[in-house]
């Protein structure tokens, strides 16, 4: 019993470090002080990467933002209209096309999911009538839903939404 145990983990390890695409490769980015590049001196947050599309957050500039990192044209994208200087933004998730990213923000002690639509360069909020504290929201990979951990009376249970702002699942009901 123990060798096949033994064999069963060792395909499952096998598997894991090939991936489905084959033999995995180390990418390398350059370093660059001023921020203008993937790697830089400042701190790089909870980075999300969706097929070409890497995006975290960071304080590079001063103050902590979303960016968008395209590996294979290896820049950063421009986020015009989802960062504001009155909020912290963090844990952002991208879906697979690279149009949709969602993210919290907080502004004086309160933190709001927010999407963001690269298409239209428009940021809104997803549940803007929802009372609870809220954080990690991800995006599903056609960019159709979004789910994310809300706690109304101290308990975190996991809502889904649709991009429209109507609730899906919710764990508690």
């Amino acid at each position: 019993m123990q060798e096949v145990y033994f064999f069963i983990s060792l395909v499952a390890v096998i598997s894991l470090l090939t991936g489905c695409a084959g033999y995995p490769s180390l990418l390398s980015f350059p370093f660059d002080r001023g921020g203008r590049s993937l790697n830089s001196a400042a701190s790089e947050l909870t980075p999300y990467l969706a097929s070409r599309y890497l995006v975290f957050a960071s304080d590079r500039n001063g103050s902590q933002a979303i960016y968008l990192f395209d590996a294979i044209d290896r820049r950063l994208l421009s986020l015009p209209g989802l960062n504001s200087l009155d909020q912290i933004a963090s844990s952002p998730s991208i879906s697979e096309d690279g149009r949709y990213i969602v993210f919290t923000a907080s502004r004086q002690g309160k933190t709001a999911i927010y999407l963001y639509d690269r298409q239209t360069q428009q940021r809104r909020e997803i549940a803007p009538d929802l009372l609870a504290e809220v954080r990690n929201p991800i995006i599903s990979a056609d960019g159709s839903k979004v789910a994310f951990e809300a706690a109304k009376n101290g308990q975190w249970d996991i809502m889904i939404y649709d991009l429209s702002g109507r609730v899906l699942v919710n764990e508690n009901q």
